[in-house]
């Protein structure tokens, strides 16, 4: 999530024995300013960890027979009252009786519609994307930069459609607008009581979500890394000492990275606003999303198309502050940064950890994430097989993120609000 929600006033319940001063709480997002201390339910140790886990949506897949190779994610959201608009993908991708694989986050903002579709067809793109280059090498191992291109051509070539989708309902394009009403194109956008494909075709351009996605090839000897925005990628790697090394194998794309605003300052020369307060034209944090069309089209298609889904049932005064900054789309990069490793697949490699996050993780983490990834990783490895194969890796990286004992994930479990006190978490942990 993008926003920092007003947090409300806690309903106080006789069930609650404990109390939680806001600092108990990692990433808190309410205020300080806010009704501190407010009481929470301590939970026993199992009860804290069953609940945590039925809060976390959880998925895991073994990629091959022994278990060397999986991965282990999550979604968390601890207020019940707000879905998380966060997502995760993991996928093995079948390409000439050979199988690659596919791991994922997103992180949504504004909604859900646009993240659950990425989520949903971002391996089927990038599926059809290797089925091409790799029936064109035929015997040929394809080359790791080619790899890479092709990654960053999908992802472009999904986000570009989001688009034209639209665009094409409208023959000749963004000019034919200006010789339709409003009524004649409501008309063409509110298909709805005829399967609506049309409506939703359009509402995917009100929203955006950020990516991070994994690809590992059939030999596993090498990963590629596509992000777009604000998560994260870590490599946790054994070393020789029995210690852990981590390394961080990605950039945030925001504000807060000086390469991604002289970029956006390089590309709208004579526009100052075109960064504003760190956020692009002064309104959103990431600067490289799928979706968050108004950010990479001229303002007609907003104003004309946009704002016809909905007639007269929303404020656009919040998109005229940053419409009126938009002059030379798009602002929004849809080009992923991507990041080749190279991987030992011997099975007496080193273990490696790939961790995948978006910010709500690094939130929770603040400054103290080497420490807590250090912290997950030396207990992992001193877990029997067993006890790795019946509690998710991504599940304990986050419980000794909240704390590492039930009462700090009570306390972040069973607040008692209506509002949340955390952004959405995803996680993927894959062995490699």
């Amino acid at each position: 999530m993008d926003g920092i929600p007003e947090c409300s006033k806690l309903s106080w319940d006789a069930g609650l024995t404990s109390s939680a001063s806001f600092g108990d709480i990692p990433g808190n997002l309410c205020s300080p300013t806010d009704d501190w201390p407010r009481p929470f339910r301590q939970l026993s140790h199992d009860a804290a960890w069953d609940h945590l886990a039925a809060a976390s949506n959880l998925h895991s897949v073994k990629f091959d027979p022994t278990g060397r190779w999986r991965a282990d994610a999550l979604n968390f959201q601890p207020c019940a009252e707000t879905p998380s608009q966060d997502r995760y993908a993991i996928q093995q991708i079948h390409i000439q009786g050979r199988v690659w694989t596919l791991s994922a986050v997103f992180d949504g903002h504004l909604g859900s519609h646009t993240v659950e579709h990425v989520a949903h067809h971002m391996p089927i793109i990038v599926r059809e994307h290797l089925e091409l280059i790799t029936k064109k090498h035929g015997d040929r191992v394809v080359p790791p930069p080619l790899i890479a291109d092709m990654f960053a051509m999908a992802i472009r070539a999904f986000d570009d459609a989001i688009a034209n989708d639209v665009l094409e309902l409208f023959p000749g394009g963004l000019s034919s607008l200006s010789r339709l009403s409003d009524l004649q194109i409501q008309e063409v956008l509110d298909d709805q009581l005829s399967g609506g494909q049309n409506y939703t075709k359009a509402r995917l351009c009100l929203y955006g979500t950020t990516a991070l996605v994994a690809l590992v090839d059939p030999d596993h000897r090498n990963l590629w890394l596509a992000n777009l925005g604000d998560c994260q990628a870590l490599m946790v790697s054994e070393t020789d000492q029995k210690a852990w090394n981590i390394e961080v194998l990605t950039r945030f794309h925001n504000g807060e990275n000086p390469l991604e605003v002289q970029r956006v300052i390089n590309e709208h020369p004579g526009e100052p606003e075109c960064i504003l307060d760190g956020r692009v034209l002064g309104a959103i944090a990431p600067f490289r999303c799928l979706g968050d069309t108004p950010f990479k089209q001229p303002p007609e298609f907003t104003r004309r198309i946009l704002y016809n889904l909905y007639p007269g049932q929303h404020d656009t005064s919040p998109w005229e502050e940053f419409l009126m900054r938009n002059h030379t789309p798009p602002y929004i990069s849809s080009t992923p940064e991507v990041t080749h490793y190279p991987l030992d697949p011997s099975p007496l490699a080193p273990r490696k950890y790939l961790i995948l996050c978006s910010d709500g993780f690094t939130d929770i983490c603040g400054t103290n994430q080497r420490a807590i990834v250090d912290q997950w990783a030396r207990a992992a490895a001193c877990s029997s097989s067993r006890e790795l194969d019946e509690k998710s890796l991504a599940l304990r990286l986050l419980w000794q993120a909240l704390g590492n004992d039930p009462t700090s994930v009570s306390r972040v479990l069973t607040l008692n609000m209506d509002s949340p006190w955390l952004d959405d978490v995803s996680i993927v942990v894959q062995c490699l």
